[in-house]
């Protein structure tokens, strides 16, 4: 883990390495986005310098490099912008969605299987799906997530475990989203084909947090059980949720000694980290016993506290 010299002149929010590792995007209060070449050894070159946004700008994420050099980015100026790479260091906003109420806290790209579809949740407790179009448009589906405010989405696997191992053409599972909110709820929702919009699924994870929840990561399908999702909170509480044959979400609850921000999965969803204001990030597996253990952790300096 390495320290990363930014331009910044405020606070940054989120930093994110594109598909190859080769590009990273931070974002920051001070309105802006800087993307970086990264090359071996660890050497960073700022190459674009992105302004558009009127306020903190709280997520960047990168689409699947088979669109193009895609990045979208999410503000509290209530906006979206999906910028794309049109020369090399020259970026052009090709999409913008202004149509939330409320400050636009998180965005995640679909499994590109789905093609190029934006996942994006607001204070206004709305959830925006936003897909782009044979046509070049832009189709837009909004729905009410959580009343009191969304602060996190996060997109399910395209296909099922075994499907992901296999050489064989498989057929997509279904459009499925988890979200948490303000409302201390995490909420799975599926894409209903019949009628054409966005559905809360017959079963749920319990309420188990008792504040609001900061972040939901879907665990990617490689090794792992078809649905298994992470949420973390302001009690201090990681849950991580698996859902059984019978379609219930059982939970596995971890306790912090610190308010808990953001969780995030390997690419093989069998490690999880969790960061929160202690200004640590812990990594966390599974034993054969199923219950999870804390097998290392990061220190804010970058330094490796143990692992």
């Amino acid at each position: 883990m390495q320290k990363v010299a930014t331009a910044h002149e405020d606070l940054i929010h989120d930093a994110q390495l594109d598909y190859y590792g080769k590009r990273l995007a931070t974002c920051s209060s001070d309105r802006t986005i800087k993307v970086y070449d990264v090359f071996e050894g660890g050497e960073r070159k700022q190459v674009a310098d992105l302004t558009g946004h009127d306020g903190p700008v709280w997520q960047v994420c990168w689409a699947h490099p088979k669109f193009g050099n895609i990045l979208a980015s999410c503000s509290y100026d209530r906006q979206i912008l999906v910028w794309k790479e049109v020369g090399p260091g020259q970026w052009a906003v090709i999409y913008k969605y202004a149509k939330h109420a409320q400050s636009v806290n998180s965005i995640a790209w679909s499994p590109p299987e789905f093609g190029l579809r934006l996942a994006c949740a607001s204070s206004d407790g709305m959830i925006s799906v936003l897909s782009h179009c044979a046509d070049d448009t832009w189709a837009e589906h909004q729905f009410e997530a959580h009343k009191t405010g969304c602060n996190a989405v996060s997109w399910a696997p395209a296909f099922a475990a075994a499907a992901a191992l296999s050489t064989q053409a498989s057929p997509l599972k279904d459009m499925r989203l988890v979200s948490g909110g303000c409302d201390n709820h995490v909420k799975i929702w599926r894409y209903s084909v019949e009628h054409q919009k966005w559905e809360t699924e017959p079963s749920q994870p319990s309420k188990l947090h008792t504040d609001w929840v900061r972040d939901v990561a879907w665990a990617p399908s490689l090794g792992a059980s078809d649905a298994m999702v992470a949420s973390c909170s302001q009690d201090k509480k990681v849950v991580i949720w698996t859902q059984d044959a019978s379609g219930a979400w059982n939970p596995k609850e971890l306790l912090f000694g610190c308010v808990l921000w953001r969780v995030s999965w390997s690419v093989t969803g069998n490690v999880l980290a969790v960061s929160g204001g202690d200004n640590m990030v812990t990594l966390w597996k599974q034993n054969l016993l199923g219950d999870w253990e804390q097998v290392g952790q990061l220190a804010e300096e970058g330094a490796a506290a143990s692992g």
